[in-house]
């Protein structure tokens, strides 16, 4: 084992994930007698509220995303490492990294988040569009935007209408946001186009549950149902998709086994921790959920590793009521201050039972339309797309010029004005997967 610092030396604490958790936790830790370093695979901080934004041409990919080493220039026990974790090694107490390096640690804070997850259902990924990472919603931005341009270009009436069916695949928070967005931009676009009419787009929403966003009350559930009908998006509950290739979706309904001819399928389904999760699982001997998120004890520490905390969306905790915590950025960011107020104290982790404020909840159904519930109160409309708006830019990331510079362009967004200069210069191929598939087949045949 390396020498214990905690007996002379200044303590070494290692955060991996750069998210709401980690990035929270290293913060809090900048007046901590210790020596904090913070690994993540990539260099910055991604507001994932905001994704479904620029998948629909409001947001430049730079709005929801931002340099994680300013958030930490006041932080100066505090390190940076642009790296990927590939294990740790509990009896040893470190993390390996990708080029094999060793960093040790006194106290260890897991924040990695989570990805995509196709319920085993992996090829789905090559025929779908994810909303995780920046470069799932600009692939899904290029496939949106080019759809429309091939349903203009082609001369098959048969084909167009797969160049205008999208279809969003799960009815929790995030594919509702970006079910309503896909709607409002096709309606922007109405006088763009010359060979189609943009209000025959179809935007479709499978949701395998009984109603979309099922952790709201089952009114306000209805209430958004009901927005984004008005929106013209067309609500399917009940539907299990048991199948999608790259002209369609399959799902079951009622029994029976329906079909939509789609070039555009949006995978808003899922989400599991990332692979590391599984490893430290198995190092520790931790149990895990069937999400694969890691069972903690109720100061956040993996049982029998007091060293190690584990917080945010790799986590499983029951709170109020026996139901797991759900993975939001409010309960990251409380999570990682217990954990890092126990380590202040002298403690290589928390030590006292986590509790969890509830804040509530927000969704947004599109052109100034939310739900929210706080504390049992429970409202939407244009008061609760106000409040969800005010959240987002208290938590969006930079200084205060930024959060108002992205949130006018936002706002701005809302009235209509859709792909800017920039996101245009930005569009470098506007086919999806399939069309360019096809144009090279036809290419090579026509050169024998």
């Amino acid at each position: 084992m390396p020498p214990d610092s905690t007996d002379g030396g200044q303590r070494r604490v290692v955060v991996i994930g750069g998210g709401f958790g980690g990035l929270a936790a290293a913060r809090k830790l900048r007046h901590t007698d210790a020596e904090v370093t913070l690994v993540d695979r990539n260099n910055h901080h991604l507001f994932q509220p905001l994704l479904y934004q620029v998948a629909a041409g409001a947001l430049s990919p730079s709005d929801c995303a931002s340099p994680i080493r300013p958030y930490l220039k006041h932080s100066d026990n505090t390190k940076v490492l642009m790296a990927e974790v590939t294990e740790v090694d509990p009896k040893r107490r470190q993390v390996v990294l990708d080029r094999g390096d060793r960093l040790d640690y006194d106290s260890l804070i897991v924040a990695c988040g989570g990805e995509t997850s196709y319920f085993g259902n992996d090829q789905w990924k090559q025929v779908t569009c994810g909303l995780k990472t920046l470069g799932d919603v600009v692939d899904l931005r290029n496939r949106f935007y080019g759809a429309l341009e091939q349903a203009e270009r082609t001369d098959d009436p048969a084909a167009r209408p797969e160049w205008m069916t999208f279809v969003v695949v799960g009815g929790g928070p995030t594919g509702v946001e970006i079910a309503g967005e896909l709607a409002i931009t096709t309606r922007s676009l109405r006088r763009a186009f010359r060979r189609i009419d943009s209000s025959a787009v179809r935007v479709i929403l499978l949701d395998a549950g009984e109603r979309v966003v099922s952790a709201f009350s089952p009114r306000l559930s209805r209430k958004v149902a009901d927005n984004l009908a008005d929106l013209g998006v067309t609500v399917l509950e009940g539907a299990r998709v048991t199948d999608i290739d790259e002209r369609g979706v399959t799902y079951e309904a009622e029994g029976e086994s329906n079909r939509i001819d789609a070039r555009t399928v949006v995978w808003a389904a899922g989400v599991h921790p990332v692979a590391l999760v599984d490893s430290l699982a198995r190092a520790t001997g931790a149990e895990t959920d069937r999400s694969g998120r890691i069972k903690v004890r109720p100061d956040l520490t993996i049982p029998g590793h007091p060293e190690i905390s584990v917080i945010g969306d790799v986590a499983c905790l029951d709170g109020p009521g026996g139901k797991p915590l759900p993975g939001l950025a409010t309960v990251a960011i409380q999570q990682a201050h217990h954990v890092a107020k126990g380590i202040h104290a002298g403690g290589v982790g928390a030590s006292t039972p986590f509790k969890y404020l509830d804040k509530g909840a927000l969704a947004v159904v599109g052109r100034g339309r939310a739900v929210c519930e706080i504390r049992g109160l429970r409202f939407s409309g244009r008061p609760a797309f106000l409040t969800y708006a005010g959240v987002h830019l208290f938590y969006l990331g930079g200084q205060m010029g930024r959060r108002l510079e992205v949130m006018f362009r936002w706002m701005g967004a809302r009235f209509g004005e859709r792909q800017s200069a920039l996101i245009e210069g930005e569009l470098a191929s506007v086919e999806r997967a399939s069309g360019a598939a096809e144009a090279t087949q036809w290419a090579h045949s026509s050169s024998h």
